[in-house]
């Protein structure tokens, strides 16, 4: 099933965006973490310690910071050295394999700033993971 051109609403989107970004930063390291220890993230965390991450879900207002600090993703703010920035459905579609990073990419929907090595090494990274192993994989799937 392909994930729908869909957009948050922007009434949901302004409060969103109002609301503190440390719980979901926190909750998204957490995320990393687990699939880091179950083996679908293959991380080197050697190449990512001390970099700072944002992820920014355009539609829906989110900025999401967190940081690779030794052998664990934890939520930070501050400037990212890496900003990856798309809408959700964007995301969703990267992660599902839908669409690659490059695709994205070029076609103006996932902005990348920051780092220009650290960028590539994510975008390796990414495509590098099983996404059919994570939750929304398989809440897609049913």
């Amino acid at each position: 099933m392909r994930v729908p051109e869909l957009t948050f609403p922007a009434a949901g989107a302004r409060l969103l965006s109002r609301l503190p970004s440390a719980p979901p930063s926190r909750l998204l390291a957490a995320a990393l973490n687990l699939l880091k220890k179950r083996g679908v993230l293959p991380v080197d965390m050697a190449l990512l310690d001390g970099k700072r991450f944002e992820v920014h879900v355009k539609d829906a207002g989110l900025r999401l910071g967190f940081a690779a600090s030794g052998d664990a993703f934890v939520a930070s703010r501050g400037e990212p050295d890496l900003r990856l920035a798309a809408n959700g459905c964007d995301f969703a579609r990267m992660m599902l394999r839908e669409e690659d990073p490059d695709t994205l990419f070029f076609q103006r929907k996932l902005s990348i700033e920051g780092d220009t090595e650290l960028g590539l090494i994510i975008k390796n990274l990414l495509d590098s993971v099983d996404w059919s192993q994570t939750p929304l994989a398989r809440m897609m799937a049913a």
